[in-house]
């Protein structure tokens, strides 16, 4: 089978363009939807992580308070590093675990940070959605009502543009329409389906 892991900035439009590979049948592993199910509460790595950090990430619920969090990393390079080293072999994990039980032609993996966490060996190819960053600080600040100076700071910590692109087999453009972008992912569909016909 072949693996295409799918990566971009905050805001380049990931999310889209995986739902869109979705309604064409193809089977998605999204290692943030991992990361949201390691964290529930009665999760062993919940607990792992309040053990590091506090019961102050914790909502008054037990879930994990996301932006708490993602404040207390952001400051602080060292438990930035602390939370990776405790997730990241989890998510990796259940990722492989997934993508092992898959029989499709090929799969999507999304990786938000693959680049920044250079665990690219798995894959097959790398498709990257690439956006201007106007777009990228455009669309985060209508999805999630943060300020633009937060946002920014947020982009300028992410792999640049440049080191995405650097790495890629395949880009989406995601700066124009969104039949321009359906179009584009059927484009790769049919590429995809080619290669794993050809690879028989």
């Amino acid at each position: 089978m072949l693996v295409v892991a799918l990566t971009g900035g905050i805001g380049s439009g990931k999310t889209t363009v995986s739902q869109l590979f979705e309604a064409l049948g193809t089977p998605i592993v999204d290692t943030d939807i991992i990361a949201r199910q390691l964290v529930a509460p009665g999760e062993s790595a919940l607990s792992k992580i309040v053990r590091q950090f506090g019961e102050t990430i914790l909502n008054p619920d037990g879930t994990l308070n996301r932006a708490q969090l993602r404040q207390t990393i952001f400051q602080s390079p060292d438990k930035k590093r602390l939370l990776e080293s405790i997730l990241h072999p989890l998510i990796r994990k259940e990722m492989m675990h997934q993508i092992a039980a898959l029989t499709s032609p090929y799969c999507i993996v999304v990786i938000p940070l693959l680049v920044e966490s250079g665990q690219m060996e798995f894959a097959d190819r790398i498709l990257v959605v690439d956006a201007t960053e106007a777009a990228q600080l455009n669309r985060v600040s209508q999805r999630d009502n943060q300020a633009e100076n937060e946002i920014a700071a947020i982009v300028a910590s992410q792999a640049s543009r440049d080191a995405r692109l650097a790495v890629a087999n395949d880009v989406i453009h995601n700066n124009s329409t969104l039949d321009e972008l359906k179009q584009q992912v059927v484009t790769l569909h049919q590429k995809y389906l080619t290669i794993t016909n050809s690879d028989e």
